[in-house]
Order: C-alpha cells, then structure tokens, then sequence
C-alpha cells in the first residue's frame, strides 16, 4: 500500500523558516505530481505548490507564498520538500502532502494524501 508522510512542521518565529519533507513509499513505480496543500483553523484547505516529475512547478497565488516558498523534488527518493522562509503568522496551518497518479506494482491510486505536519507561526 503506497503511504506518504510528511515531517519538518513545528513552532517557528515570524521572519524564520522550515522546510518540509514528504516521502512516499509502498512499491512504487512512478507518481507523475506531488505537492502541498495547506489548511489554517476555520478556513478551507487550499494549495500552496505542486511539482510535476519533470520540475515543472505551480505555486498559490503570489501574494500568499510565491517568493518566499519553494518547492523541491527528488524522484528517485519519491520524497518532495517545501522550503519555507520569511514565515508570516498567517501561514500557521496544518501542511498536507499529496501525490497524484501513483503507479505502484499492485495497484494504480489517483491520489495519496498524507495526515499532515503542523506549521504554527508566532508573531
């Protein structure tokens, strides 16, 4: 069974950084995109960047992450990191990890979803 877990979350002052890992595992042959989602308290779950196998990337809109996040990946670990800095009290949120279109050798899944690393982010 294909499983992803993502650690690096904590308590961090405004201003600091993070960086997040996710790793994939369980068999697995191909996963085409992985990526971060992000849900604060009381608010929807929204994304906050994705990459494809290739590198190619998409972040959330620019005012929220886009120059101070950055998203990495390293295929051959299926593991992807989110590298976190100058963060901003409103980026405290649960962090989730996904990877879309996993090939693995006994079943084919359109989504993985990980249980998520807690961001909290002091002023």
């Amino acid at each position: 069974q294909v499983q992803v877990v993502e650690s690096g979350g904590g308590l961090v002052q405004a201003g600091g950084s993070l960086r997040l890992s996710c790793a994939a595992s369980g068999s697995i042959l191909s996963i085409n995109a992985m990526g971060w989602y992000r849900q604060a308290p009381g608010k929807q779950r929204e994304l906050v960047a994705t990459i494809t196998t290739r590198g190619s990337t998409t972040y959330a809109d620019a005012e929220s992450v886009k120059g101070r996040f950055s998203i990495s990946r390293d295929n051959a670990k299926n593991t992807v990191y989110l590298q976190m800095n100058n963060l901003k009290p409103e980026d405290t949120a649960v962090y989730y990890c996904y990877a879309a279109n996993v090939v693995s050798t006994i079943h084919r899944y359109l989504e993985v979803w990980g249980r998520g690393t807690t961001v909290t982010v002091s002023a």
